[in-house]
């Protein structure tokens, strides 16, 4: 394989799948405009500080580099705030998928890993979410992201398009050698809020919403360790290398924790007292989301490592302590 062209390789989950793609041997070329990514999250392999969304910019990448393959996270990625502004999700996630995969059929490329989302599904949500499941997203952020794995379906059928779409439940914890994490401007993510709380950089963690029809009132999700879903992406080049059949890929661990069981964790974890404040519910978000990766284990071969939310606390605690003692670069 030549190389790997990674969109939004700069960001919390990209930079980890690039580390690893290095650590495998695999030629990367990062792709990211940073402006959620951080560049001294893109140690590994080349780097382009651009947009997927400028057509010029892709035509000077696929024309400069023998791109092989291509792993797509470039994306805006909040719920709440794309219910404020879903012009801005659809012109940017949608339109940055449309012409990336312009360029891609432009240079001969048709080989696609995509990062989806669970959001996808819609309601019930009672039980494991299968890949079968109904989809019908409640965000502009979610239908953005069925947008673009709808587009490659049709793509799949018209131009021979290769792809295997990755709707991943809640990604969470870090490098366990602390090389890299997870670094949000505004945090939005529950982890990451929780110990900047014990580390004493917020007074306090807002929970949205304990009125869910939950044992505990507060919503659950799947939570999946940020190298385990690294790993898939690595097993899914190779699946479509070896002439896998395209589609969707569930990534989760079956297992549902709460807000309350999440912060509970990290109390445990840190050994500090975390203050919380209950908060109305958010706009667009889901009662339950808990992913059944059946099929990925069968298919990808895919065994995450990872079960533990205190495992997955403990890799992002020791993150988040050696974050405090530098101030980063953006």
């Amino acid at each position: 394989m030549g190389q790997i062209l990674v969109t939004g390789g700069a960001g919390y989950i990209g930079a980890h799948t690039v580390k690893r793609l290095c650590a495998a041997g695999l030629e990367t070329v990062v792709l990211d405009n940073l402006s959620t990514g951080h560049r001294d999250f893109a140690r590994w392999g080349a780097f382009i500080q651009g947009d997927v969304t400028d057509a010029d910019t892709l035509e000077r990448v696929f024309s400069s580099r023998t791109i092989d393959a291509v792993i797509h996270f470039a994306a805006a990625s909040q719920v709440g705030e794309s219910v404020r502004e879903p012009l801005r999700y659809y012109q940017n996630n949608v339109g940055g998928a449309l012409a990336l995969l312009s360029a891609m059929g432009r240079h001969g490329v048709n080989t696609l890993v995509f990062s989806s989302s669970c959001a996808v599904y819609g309601p019930p949500f009672d039980g494991l979410l299968t890949e079968e499941h109904p989809c019908a997203p409640l965000s502009p952020y979610a239908r953005s992201k069925r947008m673009i794995e709808t587009i490659m379906e049709d793509m799949a059928r018209a131009s021979g398009l290769r792809y295997v779409a990755l709707r991943y439940f809640n990604a969470a914890g870090a490098d366990p050698e602390a090389e890299v994490g997870e670094r949000h401007n505004p945090e939005t993510h529950l982890v990451p809020l929780v110990l900047q709380v014990a580390l004493g950089q917020r007074q306090q963690l807002d929970i949205y919403g304990d009125d869910y029809p939950t044992p505990d009132g507060t919503a659950i999700r799947d939570y999946i360790h940020v190298q385990d879903l690294a790993d898939a992406h690595i097993l899914a080049l190779k699946h479509l290398e070896n002439g896998g059949a395209s589609g969707p890929f569930n990534l989760g661990n079956g297992l549902g924790h709460s807000v309350q069981q999440v912060i509970e964790a990290a109390r445990e974890i840190t050994g500090k007292n975390i203050a919380v404040r209950m908060a109305p519910r958010r706009d667009g978000d889901s009662t339950r989301l808990v992913g059944d990766a059946t099929r990925a284990r069968a298919v990808l071969g895919w065994t995450p490592r990872y079960a533990d939310i205190r495992e997955i606390l403990a890799t992002a605690w020791s993150w988040h302590q050696k974050e405090t003692r530098f101030t980063p670069p953006r």
